[in-house]
């Protein structure tokens, strides 16, 4: 009988999961769907490995059931469906680890306790995912649940990454760079090293250009150093969170402007970035349909900041031998890729038109001196494959069972 593994994503209004099963220490799909609406109107939608609609639920009274009873609802239609296969664990992305977690954990009560004094490092994404956490286990208090981290791949980097130029105290006290995506980081590497294990052997950037975005720079494997620091809002450009910023204009708008740290919260989050930029669209489809010239400088402002820090990123490495492109963007445009590319001759990247508009995984040509190449991410399955084998410890050693109640 095949184990069955949930994986949940939980953002402040939605929950989006996806169902494997593990058969022969390989993972496939099951179930993928999502919990929308939660607090107004909540739906939840399910399809099967195919893409096919298999369930479909909404709640028209307002607010409707809440998270734990809609996580209740979700874990006995997902038992139901699949018959007699067991769902041995859900796994959980959490975006903060900070400085004590590096590698995924089973949750606990202190383990929860000790991710809740993180919430002021990630607000808006911290809550939600341990909100998720807490709701399933009082709807199903005897399933294992794993929390895997979106800082912990970035954890070995050196003081001199780590550190910002701050007084040691601030520092000691958690005020550093952690770096996020690491799961998705974490899965392309692993992807890399399956598909050109020559150039994953060597100095890489992968450039996971989304909503959210940022690069990472690995070393035969390892995250040595990022574009993102304290927080998902540091970096590149994003589809509405600004990137890098000077700390002068916070200071500016606080006490120039009269914002309120809310205020300041939300522009910075919300309407900055693709959206703030081009007054348009925080999606890069849009801005690349659109002719107005308010969407081609929002393009250019995010392919000069990628191509920017790519450069920054090689010269920490000293040399690059690949460039791995994942994501919403950097697996679906093209254009923002060969925008990319072509800025990039000087390290030796010669990009193969015909290969990156057909969308192939190798995307340089064969002389190219830098590999370029499109890996699509998976999220969701890298988390699986660390729920798993934080389960298979678990059972090895009886005094790490005590589950979160």
């Amino acid at each position: 009988m095949a184990e069955v593994v949930l994986v949940l994503n939980a953002g402040s209004s939605s929950i989006k999961f996806e169902v494997f099963r593990s058969r022969s220490s390989a993972l496939e799909v099951a179930l993928r769907g999502q919990i929308s609406g939660i607090g107004t109107r909540p739906r939840f939608v399910a399809k099967d490995a195919a893409g096919t609609v298999v369930e479909e639920r909404s709640w028209s009274a307002s607010p409707g059931p809440d998270e734990e009873a809609l996580l209740g609802e979700l874990i006995a239609w997902i038992e139901d469906h699949l018959g007699g296969e067991r769902l041995v664990a859900a796994g959980h992305r959490v975006v903060h680890g900070g400085s004590r977690y590096a590698d995924p954990v089973l949750v606990t009560g202190p383990v929860l306790d000790a991710l809740e004094t993180l919430v002021p490092l990630a607000p808006l994404h911290q809550p939600h995912n341990l909100s998720a956490i807490r709701a399933l286990a009082a709807a199903h208090p005897a399933l294992p649940q794993v929390a895997c981290f979106d800082t912990a791949f970035h954890r070995g980097h050196a003081d001199a990454v780590s550190r910002f130029a701050l007084p040691r105290a601030l520092h000691d006290e958690g005020i550093r760079r952690y770096g996020f995506h690491g799961l998705s980081y974490a899965y392309v590497s692993r992807e890399l090293a399956r598909l050109a294990p020559d150039v994953a052997a060597g100095k890489v950037v992968i450039a996971h250009l989304g909503s959210g975005a940022s690069l990472c720079a690995v070393e035969d494997g390892v995250s040595v150093d990022s574009t993102m620091g304290f927080t998902a809002i540091d970096g590149l450009p994003m589809g509405t969170r600004c990137g890098s910023l000077d700390a002068g204009v916070v200071l500016h708008l606080l006490e120039a402007k009269g914002m309120s740290a809310a205020e300041v919260q939300r522009l910075l989050y919300t309407q900055s970035g693709l959206l703030g930029v081009s007054g348009i669209s925080n999606d890069m489809r849009d801005l690349l349909a659109s002719d107005r010239p308010e969407a081609a400088q929002a393009i250019d402002l995010f392919v000069h900041r990628i191509v920017r820090e790519i450069g920054a990123l090689a010269a920490t490495m000293g040399g690059l031998d690949g460039l791995v492109f994942t994501a919403g963007i950097g697996e679906r445009s093209p254009d923002i890729r060969e925008a990319v590319c072509r800025r990039l001759g000087w390290l030796g990247l010669d990009l193969c038109p015909d290969a990156n508009r057909r969308g192939s995984l190798r995307v340089s040509t064969p002389g190219s001196r830098v590999a370029a190449w499109v890996i699509p991410t998976d999220e969701e399955r890298m988390i699986a494959l660390h729920t798993l084998d934080v389960l298979a410890s678990a059972a090895m050693d009886p005094s790490r069972k005590e589950l979160v109640q």
